[in-house]
């Protein structure tokens, strides 16, 4: 009985403490819906989170697009030939429906895009995402990227 009592303790807590997203608040659940729609370049699902009123604005990179059809158009162009994209969040924490996420943003894709032809570059741009979202109807409001683009120099310069 001991060594049975033993056993499922210690299968208990071997396992990790993974957060179930059903835990986090909802405006959360919403903002990483729209990240996994994002990264996974699935525009249909973009859609849905856009209007006219929506803005996308990359602070640090002085690019700002208003609406749902300019924001896709953009994003499509960013998005043309990448491999590989996903947002590697490292914490996340609302204050209501502004939703703030800390992490970094990995690409991989062809090197033309980044002024490097022929080449298949791999970086890692730390960066921080703010999320206004309108909660009434599941929308973004405003995306606003903050991205460390002088880390993304150091690492095209070595590729």
């Amino acid at each position: 009985m001991r060594l049975a009592l033993f056993s499922f303790v210690f299968v208990l807590f071997s396992f990790p403490a993974f957060a179930n997203i059903g835990d986090m608040p909802k405006e959360q659940q919403l903002a990483i819906k729209y990240i996994q729609a994002l990264t996974h370049q699935d525009y249909t699902s973009l859609s849905a989170f856009y209007n006219r009123d929506s803005v996308f604005n990359d602070r640090t990179a002085g690019r700002k697009y208003t609406g749902r059809r300019h924001i896709l158009q953009f994003l499509k162009r960013a998005h043309r030939g990448v491999l590989e994209y996903n947002f590697n969040i490292e914490h996340m924490f609302n204050s209501g429906s502004l939703v703030v996420l800390i992490g970094n943003y990995r690409y991989k894709g062809p090197g033309e895009l980044f002024g490097k032809p022929g080449r298949i570059i791999d970086i890692a741009i730390p960066g921080v995402t703010t999320l206004r979202l309108d909660m009434t109807h599941q929308r973004v409001k405003e995306h606003q990227d903050l991205m460390d683009y002088q880390t993304m120099a150091d690492q095209l310069a070595v590729q």
